[in-house]
């Protein structure tokens, strides 16, 4: 029987915590019909499953959020066998309650991206994924339980709304966003949760909670250094949380991939047009998301 691979996505500051972590690191350049990834996807062990891992931002962190190819991101995980996906991502906080450095597993998302592929399937046909519950329930119920045994504040659920950037918001956004019911405000789940349902893959996202967004203003005593230095020092301890937690839910017994999840079918009833009537070498590029 072959072995699961688990796909993980990290995000600001998280991607050198988790290289570091990984044995045996094969790096992997790998082509899709969407271009390269990225960056090169490292291959290897941590804690007790194989993992695939990749730098949403690429090596050098030199892709601001609206130029990261999501799409040949996940194709090209996908096409190293993975079909569980767990990412990460800096993020600023909505509410009170979600304090710098904590950690939130995301359960719903607000997209307001515009210039990003968020389909596989322009040019194939018309194909309508099921996304009430973006992120896979089982997945998550697992990275919750793993998260008890981790001595970091970790949120069992939040709404992220994803913006495009790279500018940040304005007051007045930040203030609607908390009005929407947003609970987090960041730039990178999305296309990305939304390919993961169109690839099948059992998807879940880890939140790291970076500052306060500018709904709450800042201590006017304290400058832009320090106000900057501030925050970065909460990305530090929030990234160790993060690479804790990852730990914890790699090294947990049992298996992180259930073949009969919800999440393993999402093409079966989405592709809406006539089987003769899509290109036959089109569907073929694409073969691997039906799997």
């Amino acid at each position: 029987m072959k072995e699961e691979m688990i796909g993980i996505i990290g995000g600001t500051g998280v991607g050198d915590a988790v290289l570091k972590m990984i044995d045996g690191v094969e790096h992997r350049q790998v082509d899709t019909p969407f271009g390269r990834p990225s960056a090169p996807v490292a291959v290897g062990r941590l804690g007790t499953k194989k993992v695939a891992f990749l730098s949403r931002h690429g090596s050098d962190h030199t892709m601001s959020p609206s130029e990261v190819p999501y799409a040949a991101n996940v194709f090209a995980l996908k096409q190293l066998g993975v079909t569980t996906l767990i990412a990460s991502g800096a993020v600023g906080s909505l509410r009170e309650g979600i304090a710098p450095r904590e950690l939130v597993v995301v359960d719903q998302f607000i997209d307001k991206t515009y210039r990003r592929q968020s389909s596989f399937f322009g040019g194939l046909g018309a194909v309508h994924c099921e996304l009430s519950h973006p992120c896979c329930g089982r997945l998550r119920t697992l990275i919750i339980s793993a998260a008890a045994d981790v001595d970091a504040v970790t949120h069992h659920q939040g709404t992220y709304v994803c913006m495009e950037g790279p500018q940040f918001s304005t007051r007045a956004e930040s203030l609607m966003h908390r009005q929407w019911g947003g609970d987090l405000i960041g730039m990178t789940a999305m296309p990305e949760a939304k390919l993961a349902r169109e690839a099948q893959m059992c998807y879940a996202l880890i939140a790291l909670a970076s500052d306060y967004d500018c709904w709450k203003e800042h201590d006017p005593a304290k400058g832009k250094k320090a106000l900057l230095e501030e925050i970065l020092g909460h990305v530090q301890a929030a990234t160790a949380n993060a690479a804790k937690l990852l730990t914890a839910v790699l090294s947990a017994d049992g298996s992180l991939c259930d073949e009969t999840c919800a999440c393993r079918k999402s093409l079966e009833l989405a592709v809406w047009t006539r089987p003769d009537a899509i290109d036959a070498d089109k569907r073929k590029s694409l073969g691997v998301l039906f799997e």
